[in-house]
C-alpha cells in the first residue's frame, strides 16, 4: 500500500517562504517521477514542479526562480522550497508519485497525498 504524507503547509505573508515535504511509504522504485500539484479555489489543478529518480527537474513557468524541488532518496522524501511567495500561490498543494512522468513531465495519474494548504496574504 503506497502512502504519500505531506507536511509543511501554512500561512505566510507575501514575500515569505515555506518548505513542503512529502514522504513516500510503501513505494520504492529505481525509476520514478514525483512532484507537486496545486489547486486554488475555482481553478483547475496545475503542475508546479516534478523530479525524476535521475534528478531531472521541471517547473511551471509561474514558479521558476522561486520554487525548488529536491529529494532525499534515503528518506524516500521530496521537498518543495517555496520562496518569494505571492498571494496567487495560495492553494492546496498535493504531492504525487508514479513510476514514470507523463508527456507533460509530471507524475500524472498515480498516487496522491491528502494535500496541504498554503495561504499567502498580501
Amino acid at each position: 500500500q503506497v502512502q504519500l504524507v505531506e507536511s509543511g503547509g501554512g500561512s505566510v505573508q507575501s514575500g515569505g517562504s515555506l518548505r513542503l515535504s512529502c514522504a513516500a511509504y510503501g513505494y520504492r522504485s529505481l525509476t520514478y517521477c514525483m512532484g507537486w500539484f496545486r489547486q486554488a479555489p475555482g481553478k483547475e489543478r496545475e503542475g508546479v514542479a516534478a523530479i525524476e529518480g535521475d534528478g531531472n527537474t521541471r517547473y511551471a513557468d509561474s514558479v521558476k526562480g522561486r520554487f525548488t524541488i529536491s529529494q532525499d532518496n534515503a528518506k524516500n522524501t521530496i521537498y518543495l522550497q517555496m520562496n518569494s511567495l505571492k498571494p496567487e500561490d495560495t492553494a492546496i498543494y498535493y504531492c504525487a508519485a508514479n513510476f514514470a512522468c507523463d508527456d507533460d513531465g509530471y507524475p500524472g495519474s498515480g498516487y496522491w497525498g491528502q494535500g496541504t494548504q498554503v495561504t499567502v496574504s498580501s
